[in-house]
């Protein structure tokens, strides 16, 4: 059963997800070589705890942490360890909190220190196919035109589209119907209705689409070993143009500011 949000719904969602912006933005202030992704994740859920929140994670099928934090060749699911990050990494943070009853969601891949030019664009495009989906979310659209925008521009650059893991649905739950697939074909699949509330999430390998899971139960791999993105909005559909309820401005201007 698809749950359709009314507009009261929506605000909540988008205080949930903002939240989730300034989450991301406060472990944006930390990330640099030598760091390592427990403290990171304890950052995380200390900020969040702080905003009369939950991290939606935590104990979410037995999830040990506040954050999924996947470095590298981890496509998505990466449990926080004490291994440090080292200059050239790459780290997406993915992160979810409960508030008022309602979920918010988003991911950005960071990279720590000075990374390799083809990671860079991995990242760039990633992020590109990201606001391309968004731009085919609107009523009158189906998901297929959400996930074949996601598809066409990654596999253009000549990298893997990962087809086993997907966005969603959000709102009461983490994650509610419908499912939101990174590839797919234009015109098919559900109709793009007002009130639809979604994570759309693209993870994009350098290399081959292929993954694997380590038996945690948890993390997800690069078969061939090399690196993956991953970005994440969670928006409401509407008329002309969809609504984006996280943000991505908070990390940037951290970001800014770390990089002048």
């Amino acid at each position: 059963m698809i749950q359709y949000k009314s507009n009261e719904q929506i605000e909540l969602i988008r205080e949930s997800s903002l939240l989730v912006g300034k989450t991301l933005a406060e472990v944006a202030k930390m990330i640099k070589p030598g760091i390592n992704p427990i403290d990171l994740d304890r950052r995380a859920e200390e900020f969040i705890l702080d905003h009369q929140a939950i991290p939606a994670f935590k104990g979410y099928g037995s999830f040990p942490n506040s954050l999924c934090l996947s470095v590298n060749d981890v496509v998505v699911h990466g449990i926080p360890t004490k291994d440090v990050l080292k200059d050239g990494d790459i780290i997406s943070v993915d992160c979810g909190v409960l508030k008022n009853g309602y979920y918010g969601d988003s991911a950005y891949t960071f990279e720590v220190g000075e990374v390799a030019p083809e990671i860079s664009q991995l990242l760039r495009v990633t992020k590109e196919s990201l606001y391309k989906a968004i731009e085919k979310a609107v009523v009158g659209n189906r998901l297929g035109d959400v996930s074949f925008a996601v598809q066409e521009h990654a596999e253009k650059h000549g990298y893997g589209v990962v087809k086993e893991l997907v966005g969603h649905g959000i709102g009461q739950h983490l994650h509610e119907k419908p499912e939101v697939p990174n590839y797919g074909k234009r015109g098919t699949g559900l109709k793009l209705m007002e009130g639809l509330v979604i994570a759309i999430e693209p993870m994009i390998n350098l290399g081959k689409a292929a993954i694997w899971q380590l038996n945690d139960g948890w993390t997800i791999k690069t078969k061939d070993g090399l690196a993956s993105a991953h970005f994440e909005h969670t928006i409401a559909i509407r008329k002309g143009k969809a609504d984006i309820l996280s943000s991505f401005d908070f990390v940037e201007e951290v970001l800014t500011k770390i990089n002048n």
